[in-house]
């Protein structure tokens, strides 16, 4: 699904990826884990073309994430034909981003009307579904105000959804979240990786790159240093840097 080879991406003359090689498969769940700074939400910001790469190959579901090749030299897209694209990818960031004028419902059907055209019907009856899979179908018509954060993380979740994408990026969905609602925003991901969704999560959270991901990558200064099934990255990392990370925070 997600192919990086050599992604390389500056802000302001600071080389903040360093050659990013990376691949996820169709239906993986791969957990991103480092320490802040080490490039894993740009990277992630790279992958729906949010932030646009300086060197390297980016593709996503075989095609590059916006441009395309002709002859040996890579075009950008107009903006119309990335934004098409960038719907295809679902994206969850750390703050919940609703409209705070707009009810869940209202926040969940927009995206589908504007961009993809969806009659709103049938826009309005698939996010009361997606309510209902984030355990929400009792709050359809309450504003952000009146949620509390995993409950406006469930929605954004369901937001996401509703493009119906082929791929979900979680960018640290539980950071911003009191201790005691991180569950159930966790229990959605749970979910959804079970249902075969393929995601790549930027997570601090252990138990679940444990116990969900397929794979576990972990990032230093901008690139990816080493990449193992749950088992092996927790039970035998090879790299210095990825074994005193671990110690740190397990």
């Amino acid at each position: 699904m997600v192919v990086a080879r050599q992604v390389m991406k500056s802000y302001d003359g600071t080389l903040v990826l360093r050659g990013v090689d990376l691949t996820v498969e169709r239906g993986e769940v791969l957990c991103l884990i480092g320490p802040s700074g080490s490039g894993k939400s740009t990277f992630l910001r790279c992958i729906n073309h949010l932030e646009k790469i300086d060197a390297g190959a980016l593709h996503v579901d075989g095609e590059f994430v916006g441009y395309r090749r002709v002859g040996n030299r890579l075009h950008e897209l107009p903006d119309r034909v990335v934004a098409a694209k960038r719907a295809e990818i679902g994206m969850v960031f750390q703050r919940f981003n609703l409209f705070a004028h707009k009810t869940a419902l209202e926040n969940i059907v927009e995206a589908p009307i504007q961009v993809r055209g969806e009659d709103p019907k049938a826009a309005a009856e698939h996010a009361r579904e997606l309510m209902a899979c984030v355990g929400l179908g009792h709050r359809l018509d309450a504003y952000p105000g009146q949620l509390s954060g995993g409950q406006q993380q469930r929605v954004a979740i369901a937001r996401a959804l509703a493009m119906r994408p082929k791929l979900l990026l979680f960018d640290e969905p539980t950071s911003a979240l009191d201790p005691e609602l991180v569950g159930e925003v966790l229990d959605v991901m749970r979910d959804l990786a079970t249902e075969g969704m393929t995601m790549i999560v930027v997570t601090h959270e252990m138990a679940f790159a444990r116990e969900v991901a397929n794979r576990i990558a972990f990032m230093d200064q901008g690139a990816v240093v080493e990449t193992h099934a749950p088992a092996e990255f927790f039970g035998s990392p090879r790299h210095p840097r990825t074994r005193a990370f671990l110690s740190k925070i397990l």
